[in-house]
């Protein structure tokens, strides 16, 4: 019988050694929907606070969202959210896809999450384009809009209220990935502009070393899948696209549907659609 070898959980040791670089705020990031055919690719942030570091764990469970099944990622949620000190999904549309190209538009995307927990952290409240996980749910069950780019995020941890000072902001980023499309977007005309600058390290499978990036991972999946999911119900004149069950994704079905019925205003026209 074959041996099974059980592959090592995230750690928070890069976290650590940022932190031990006095950077006050450490956030990781992840991005969902980099190759789907329609709806929004989104990028997760989870951040956590250096002053904490000694009460740092990594969460029970977390892992590559990848390996994790849909019920899995579904259960870590609310915990991973907790977890972190503020958490936020930023999007852009298939129309800002279109218009930019898919890297430079993950880069806004994650700019927009970084500005919503930097506001968070610093006010209490969000940003122009941020609402909460309430107001969300509201938002993602009517269906949102074809041009729809807005941005989830709250407050973690057991404590709501503003949690730093703007001027004690010192911020350090983990990409999961070989390229930091991130910095060559910050103070871009497209990009909202941040409290603080940011210094980003980039990490290959940074999903499954590092905790804040996993975190990252596992909300940005599950968020993009019910507003897919939702997507779906509110428009029962898309079903045979069959966003429901591909999220929208190159399904074989989801090409044939394209090619019978033509792309609808949420799909990015100008990719190789079928």
């Amino acid at each position: 019988m074959a041996t099974v070898v059980p592959r090592p959980a995230p750690t928070l040791d890069r976290e650590k050694t940022l932190a031990g670089k006095r950077y006050s705020l450490i956030v990781g990031f992840d991005e969902v929907g980099r190759g789907s055919l329609a709806g929004p690719a989104m990028v997760g942030a989870a951040a956590l606070l250096s002053r904490d570091i000694d009460e740092w764990t990594v969460p029970t469970g977390v892992a590559d969202s990848k390996m994790l099944t849909e019920v899995r990622r579904q259960s870590l949620l609310e915990p991973l959210k907790t977890w972190s000190a503020a958490w936020a999904v930023g999007s852009v549309s298939a129309r800002e896809i279109d218009e930019w190209g898919i890297v430079y538009a993950l880069g806004v995307a994650a700019v927009r999450a970084l500005n919503e927990i930097e506001t968070l952290l610093t006010t209490g409240d969000h940003t122009d384009l941020g609402v909460g996980t309430a107001v969300a749910k509201a938002v993602s069950r009517q269906g949102i809009s074809p041009a729809w780019h807005g941005t989830i995020g709250d407050i973690g941890g057991e404590e709501p209220g503003v949690r730093l000072k703007a001027d004690e902001l010192r911020v350090a980023g983990i990409l999961d990935g070989p390229s930091d499309y991130i910095t060559p977007v910050v103070n871009s005309f497209d990009a909202p502009e941040l409290l603080k600058p940011i210094a980003m390290t980039t990490v290959v499978k940074g999903d499954r070393q590092c905790a804040s990036v996993a975190a990252a991972a596992v909300i940005a999946k599950v968020t993009r899948d019910h507003l897919i999911e939702d997507l779906a119900a509110a428009h029962p004149e898309y079903e045979a696209y069959g966003w429901s069950s591909n999220k929208g994704y190159g399904s074989v079905p989801h090409r044939a549907a394209i090619a019978k019925h033509g792309p609808t205003e949420y799909h990015r026209t100008t990719w190789h659609l079928c």
